[in-house]
């Protein structure tokens, strides 16, 4: 399939976008960054009663935690303070179109997947989106 009918065709629902990993706003930042680095990830969502309400990624630990707060602060602050408000989402049902131009306007490297029903059901990372692509268009582009 050639790179426009990809973007065109599929939807969001056919990259990877599981797992993913949330936290409560009330979560500590110690905690959230302690989940970040122990999965080895670069961002967690933000839900509340099943609703994503934000993001916390390593944009927020650069530019909100990073020299900002003292160890003791760590846990007693929490991950609601400096994460990213009311992001950017695609829905499954969104082109892949979508989440190249989230990507490419907002900015950010992750972006949220909402279902129908608007809960939370993954996150598209730069590599999973690659790895699409790569599994879409490069094996069968004519060599």
């Amino acid at each position: 399939m050639e790179l426009e009918s990809v973007l065109a065709e599929k939807t969001v629902e056919c990259i990877t976008s599981r797992p993913y990993t949330s936290v409560s706003p009330d979560t500590c930042l110690k905690m959230a960054l302690e989940t970040l680095v122990e999965l080895d990830v670069g961002c967690l969502m933000i839900e509340e009663s099943g609703r994503l309400v934000g993001v916390f990624s390593e944009w927020d630990v650069l530019h909100r935690v990073a020299g900002n707060f003292s160890d003791a602060e760590l846990e007693s602050v929490s991950v609601s303070e400096v994460m990213s408000r009311d992001p950017t989402y695609v829905y499954e049902s969104d082109s892949v179109a979508a989440v190249l131009t989230v990507l490419a306007l907002c900015g950010c490297r992750h972006v949220p997947v909402l279902a129908a029903d608007d809960t939370v059901a993954g996150i598209v990372s730069p590599k999973r989106l690659a790895a699409f692509l790569h599994d879409e268009v490069a094996d069968r582009s004519p060599r």
